[in-house]
């Protein structure tokens, strides 16, 4: 929404119908073109190939420029009461109803095409939901954050009707922490995949000098390249100028080189934070800091959307687990280790496993610790558990060992309690369940929107 000095704050998205910004079809009709060139070209660059390419790309052109024109005319949004209206399909039509007291997040994704005409998309993310509801692809930046804006105010139930009681500015913030390129480049080289790949280089240098076949040991190295660098580089893309930020409706984080993403983690929405600790990682006090967040699709969005710091110091990634899980105290939770026996069962990670229930009324928490190579620690407040599982093998059976599942949503989170004795683990289980229930009866109820803490200033966004 957009402050006019003349009259009153204007709501963006009301029950009239509102249309996706004209440039849409530009930002998507891109790739039958690109998929011709790929496809007409891939077996060289003859002339009579050239010349059948060319009249194929002519045609994909002017097909997609006309669907994708279609598309845009067709789709359209409204508010209609308690839902999201998102009417869109050329072929067939289809009208899809978001209810607003379900959803989760809403997303600002701006891939690069997209960024370069300052368009941007939004993609809602609603709970039960198996891929993002409804995206809005695309509206112009200022009103893709104002149309964000209002949707969080009426999914908070400040505003019943914003476009007759208009939604509040958007809320301000203050940055919490800022992933340096130079950081996260030397983190991703050091990671498992850069390393490997190291590895293998180094092996086929020895292997060309061994034998004098240079040119036959290198050439192997270019597949392995292929296959190896590009998750890195991609990890590098996809978290390059992270930025998190803690604003009265959420955490914020910003990130992306090619495409990039601001999204907003909402307060009561975290089901449990992981605490990654890579091996070389360890030598420079490095951690990466994920989140479980309820409401986001699986998969690789999950994966994207769950990051919140790809790479800090210790001290600052728990001053964020700080804020995502506000009193809890997980670092004073005494962890139990797994029996001696269990390293028949886990010869290297046996030493390293833990697992412990805090006990701090409402706010209890169950916390393990395992990691082969490197160590990750997972954190989960009682009150989000939605099962427990006692799971024992046939080795496990055989040893009198167990381990113990807390389930929470789908995410980077997984909370095992591994190879417990098995007294213990029946032991724990029923701890769980017990405390849990006690902790979900005493919890505050979640809210989206809150005013800042008393004495604390947020500045505007970044």
């Amino acid at each position: 929404m957009t402050d006019h000095d003349d009259g009153p704050v204007v709501a963006v998205v009301g029950e009239e119908w509102r249309r996706l910004h004209p440039a849409s079809p530009i930002v998507r009709g891109w790739q039958p073109l690109v998929a011709v060139l790929a496809l007409g070209l891939q077996d060289g660059f003859e002339p009579q190939r050239l010349a059948v390419t060319g009249v194929l790309a002519v045609v994909a052109v002017v097909v997609g420029a006309m669907y994708y024109w279609l598309s845009w005319r067709v789709a359209r949004f409204r508010l209609d009461g308690p839902d999201l209206v998102v009417e869109s399909g050329v072929l067939f039509k289809r009208s899809r109803r978001v209810p607003l007291a379900r959803l989760q997040a809403v997303d600002i994704v701006q891939p690069l095409l997209a960024r370069a005409l300052g368009l941007a998309e939004l993609r809602l993310e609603v709970a039960g939901g198996k891929s993002s509801d409804a995206p809005l692809a695309y509206l112009d930046l200022e009103s893709a954050r104002a149309v964000r804006n209002d949707l969080l105010v009426l999914a908070a139930g400040l505003r019943d009707d914003v476009s007759v009681d208009p939604a509040p500015p958007e809320a301000m913030e203050v940055v919490l922490a800022t992933t340096p390129s130079s950081t996260l480049l030397a983190a991703v080289v050091l990671e498992g995949p850069a390393v490997m790949l190291l590895v293998v280089f180094t092996i086929a240098l020895a292997i060309g000098v061994v034998t004098g076949e240079f040119a036959i040991a290198l050439g192997a190295v270019g597949p392995i390249l292929f296959g190896l660098g590009g998750p890195v580089w991609a990890s590098f893309t996809r978290n390059y100028g992270t930025t998190l930020a803690d604003s009265p409706d959420g955490l914020r984080i910003r990130r992306g080189l090619i495409e990039t993403r601001s999204q907003t983690v909402p307060p009561g929405r975290v089901q449990g934070v992981v605490v990654r600790e890579p091996l070389v990682w360890r030598l420079f006090g490095w951690v990466r800091v994920a989140a479980t967040v309820a409401g986001y699709a699986g998969g690789d969005q999950a994966e994207r959307s769950t990051t919140l710091l790809p790479v800090a110091s210790a001290a600052t990634a728990q001053g964020v687990v700080d804020r995502v899980l506000p009193g809890v105290d997980w670092r004073s939770v005494p962890l139990s280790p797994a029996p001696v026996r269990a390293r028949w069962r886990a010869p290297v990670e046996g030493g390293r496993l833990g697992a412990g229930i805090g006990d701090d009324g409402a706010e209890r928490v169950f916390v393990t610790r395992r990691g082969r190579f490197g160590q990750r620690t997972d954190v989960v407040p009682l009150a989000r558990l939605q099962s427990v599982r006692l799971r024992q093998g046939p080795l496990q059976r055989w040893l009198g060992l167990a381990s113990v599942f807390a389930d929470v949503s789908p995410g980077p989170v997984r909370a095992v309690g591994l190879h417990r004795d098995a007294f213990d683990a029946r032991a724990l289980v029923d701890r769980l369940v017990t405390d849990a229930r006690a902790a979900r009866a005493a919890a505050a109820p979640d809210r989206w929107l809150h005013r800042p803490p008393a004495g604390e200033e947020y500045g505007p966004p970044a």
